[in-house]
């Protein structure tokens, strides 16, 4: 008898980044497979975590090699052979369809189509605003060759709004990570002008560093949210750039309350260990949406267990499946086998004890797999 991930379609992965062009070597391989942006305690290693475990599960088999061979053994042999062919082997394993890519992140990364197509899938940008309006202030300023302090506020803002309308032309969604830059617990309704062309003085005059000012960050959001695009929304861990209990999901209620019938969908990213405040969310607001995202890849073998949770309350047309990855074609390779797995684990159990009936599982799993976000982010019909 089919099982319940049998058949199903291939992946949108909707939300991850990039990953290295170069070959890393064996600290930088490390260092991706931890939220930390810190090197690891004296004596131990990245590998020994959940994500390392699991990179050494799922990865070696695809490079020639055994399950669970030792890091070194398994970084010999990406060098051999080179960081294009473990790309392509390594995405092309995952099986994701269409690729999502976050183009806001720094470095050598591949993009959204150098990335798909290295996965045999197709690629679409995902505009990161804080990273746009920052790109912006600097154009801006470098093209009106104005010092510190002399930019006029007005303008910048009609050139910044000119910016969000403009990248809304060819990206499917827009991305905040106003979690790092400020926390999710922001006045929920737009800024008056006044306040934002002040906002745009100050932050001007000091230079356009990274944008943090809270006025500004509730502009872009306001600004994303009037285009019509899904806005995603990082909540929950990440790296230690934020405070997690400033990335509760739930903070974001009054947000989901003021945007409700403006026809642009919230996506909630990651929420771990907030996924069922994040769950309830998605099943009293019709407009939000939420995934696990890298959370899957973090918990390992305890990923069922956390899929089962946020399955708990969420709608079963809410549930986006998402890597995250980032900087690793690993990443992509991992996440999208132990969503399989997990998803297999939950959707076997609920159908084995008779609360699920198989062609419901099976139906269910094809949303979360595919065909939730293909219909969030408006893709177009039979991509793969």
């Amino acid at each position: 008898m089919a099982g319940p991930v049998d058949g199903l379609p291939p992946l949108v992965d909707h939300h991850c980044h990039g990953v290295l062009r170069h070959e890393p070597d064996a600290g930088t391989f490390a260092s991706y497979l931890t939220e930390s942006d810190r090197p690891p305690a004296a004596g131990t290693t990245f590998f020994d975590t959940q994500t390392g475990f699991a990179v050494r599960r799922w990865c070696p088999p695809l490079l020639d090699l055994p399950a669970h061979c030792p890091p070194a053994d398994y970084l010999a042999r990406r060098r051999a052979l080179g960081p294009d062919e473990t790309r392509r082997r390594l995405l092309r394993a995952a099986g994701i369809g269409a690729y999502l890519l976050d183009t806001g992140l720094p470095g050598d990364l591949t993009g959204p189509g150098e990335t798909a197509a290295a996965g045999g899938g197709t690629g679409h940008e995902v505009v990161r605003l804080e990273t746009l309006a920052e790109r912006t202030a600097a154009g801006f300023r470098a093209a009106a060759g104005r010092a510190a302090g002399t930019a006029d506020a007005g303008e910048f803002t009609e050139v910044l709004a000119g910016a969000v309308a403009h990248a809304a032309r060819t990206a499917v969604a827009f991305k905040s990570v106003a979690a790092y830059r400020h926390g999710l617990a922001l006045d929920p309704t737009p800024p008056a002008d006044d306040a934002v062309r002040d906002a745009v003085r100050g932050w001007l005059a000091a230079g356009a560093p990274r944008l943090t000012d809270p006025v500004l960050l509730r502009h872009l959001i306001a600004l994303a949210v009037a285009t019509g695009r899904p806005l995603q929304l990082h909540t929950g861990f990440g790296d230690p750039d934020l405070r997690l209990d400033h990335a509760d999901p739930a903070l974001l209620t009054g947000l989901a309350r003021t945007t409700a019938g403006t026809g642009t969908d919230l996506v909630l990213l990651h929420c771990y260990p907030y996924h069922r405040q994040a769950a309830y969310l998605a099943s009293v607001f019709p407009h939000v949406y939420a995934d696990v995202g890298l959370t899957l890849t973090h918990t390992g073998p305890r990923a069922t267990a956390v899929l089962a949770e946020f399955l708990e309350l969420a709608p079963f047309g809410k549930l986006l499946f998402s890597t995250d990855a980032y900087g690793l074609p690993e990443l992509y390779a991992v996440g999208a086998a132990l969503f399989r797995t997990a998803l297999a684990g939950v959707l076997g159990e609920w159908t084995a004890s008779g609360a699920w009936s198989a062609a419901d599982a099976r139906r269910v799993g094809a949303m979360i797999a595919a065909e939730n976000a293909r219909r969030v982010y408006r893709l177009p019909a039979g991509e793969d």
